[in-house]
């Protein structure tokens, strides 16, 4: 993923926080926002509640590679910010990636 689709300033994450729509399930939380842009920009987050540095790199690499597999399928435009759930410490790749399906598919910017 290249870095002008990343979002990784405080002040990107928290304007999406106050301006987006969120979707949530048992792993994942969405927040979304329109860009005005023709691509999508991406942000994950776990915090401390996940666990340690470990536990939550692995979730936030698991987060990332599972973007990765779906987002050519996705409608652009947005701002994305994926915040990683407590219980998403003990989740597979795979759970994850049904996760982050069933969000996409609940806000319709799967195509």
């Amino acid at each position: 993923m290249k870095d002008a689709m990343r979002l990784k300033k405080n002040t990107e994450f928290k304007k999406v926080y106050a301006k987006g729509s969120s979707l949530a399930n048992r792993y994942l939380v969405l927040f979304m926002m329109k860009n005005g842009k023709n691509y999508n920009k991406i942000g994950f987050s776990a915090s401390k509640k996940v666990g340690k540095s470990v536990v939550r790199n692995r979730v936030r690499r698991l987060m990332k590679e599972s973007f990765r597999t779906v987002a050519e399928k996705l409608e652009q435009g947005y701002d994305l910010v994926f915040i990683a759930r407590v219980n998403s410490k003990d989740a597979s790749y795979i759970e994850i990636e049904k996760a982050m399906v069933h969000l996409f598919k609940k806000s319709k910017l799967l195509k």
